[in-house]
């Protein structure tokens, strides 16, 4: 059976007979974990293989970017704001050449021997600290660091055998507003994005295994959200841009995307404009919505998404004797107290 369009969420640590049917349906593609769906890397584990069991092709997700956003803590490496590493490109480049890809490895390795497939990251705004919700999530205020420093953590977690996603296309550090509460209105225009946010996603995309775009309005591109524009997602991402790889949308339960209406509504659109799979986060009567209309209108599964699962495995008891874990961990801590080491 293939994966559906639909990514959805879990309650707590372990499957409840309502979760086992939601993960055999088969407009269900993918499971994405919270910090509450963790408690231990054994349960992790043990609950990611029961939902193997169940339906082996989902796909399993998180948003384990490092800094503030970090859903499995206890037992994993604690990953430094992706804003430290920029910096250290800027200051040391010759040692962040060789720290930033360990990194990038580290943080993939250790989700894939937790059993999922991938980390929806990195994050490729363009950002210092003017937008609320990005901040220190991105790279550098700088394109050239941003894109610059992404390119190495991608070779790491390519390296460690996952496929790596770029958000927040075309890019969500120009706005203050946080599109988990609110449509953030951007006025600039496709020129001058070209030269500032966009430039991480067109100078990466072809190592871009996918991406996900905005619930941001640039009114003078389009009035509609990006992640519900054919205009954004299918003449600038696909013909211009040239990627051919997965598009996820953003969560569809972010006050972003309530610009496009209710959630059957939202995920037509978000399809409609060339998504391959939609998200619907921490709103079980919404994913409930959305699974219903897709029975309806019996999407055809994007033959995209199996690029997204896990290409190599890891078992933590290799990470835990590994060198290279026990340094790079050893060159955050240096570089997290201000040592020489970047």
């Amino acid at each position: 059976m293939a994966a559906g369009p639909l990514m959805l969420d879990l309650n707590g640590l372990e499957l409840t007979l309502e979760e086992q049917d939601l993960l055999v349906h088969p407009m269900t593609g993918g499971v994405i974990f919270f910090s509450r769906n963790f408690a231990s890397k054994n349960q992790l584990i043990e609950l990611a293989g029961q939902i193997r069991e169940l339906r082996p092709e989902l796909l399993l997700a998180v948003d384990q970017e490092g800094g503030r956003v970090q859903r499995f803590r206890e037992g994993f490496t604690a990953i430094p704001a992706m804003q430290v590493f920029g910096g250290c490109l800027m200051k040391t480049p010759e040692l962040a050449e060789t720290l930033i890809p360990d990194v990038g490895w580290l943080m993939a390795a250790e989700i894939l021997a937790s059993g999922l497939d991938f980390s929806f990251a990195p994050v490729l705004d363009v950002d210092g600290h003017f937008c609320e919700v990005i901040g220190d999530r991105s790279f550098s205020d700088n394109p050239d660091i941003v894109t610059g420093t992404a390119r190495l953590f991608i070779e790491g977690m390519h390296e460690a055998g996952m496929a790596v996603t770029g958000k927040h296309f075309p890019g969500h550090g120009g706005v203050r507003a946080d599109s988990h509460l609110q449509t953030p209105y951007d006025q600039r225009s496709l020129d001058e994005l070209r030269l500032r946010d966009l430039q991480p996603f067109i100078c990466l995309s072809s190592q871009l295994d996918a991406i996900m775009p905005a619930h941001i309005v640039f009114s003078s591109v389009d009035n509609q959200c990006v992640g519900f524009s054919g205009l954004w997602l299918q003449q600038i991402l696909r013909r211009e841009l040239a990627f051919d790889g997965v598009i996820f949308s953003d969560d569809l339960s972010m006050r972003g995307a309530d610009i496009a209406g209710g959630y059957p509504e939202k995920a037509r659109l978000a399809l409609e404009a060339g998504c391959d799979m939609v998200l619907v986060c921490n709103n079980r009567a919404g994913a409930l919505e959305v699974l219903t209309w897709l029975e309806q209108t019996r999407i055809e599964p994007s033959v995209r998404l199996p690029g997204m699962r896990a290409r190599q495995s890891h078992r933590w008891t290799d990470l835990l004797n590994s060198d290279r874990r026990r340094q790079t961990i050893t060159r955050i801590d240096a570089l997290l107290k201000g040592s020489q080491l970047c």
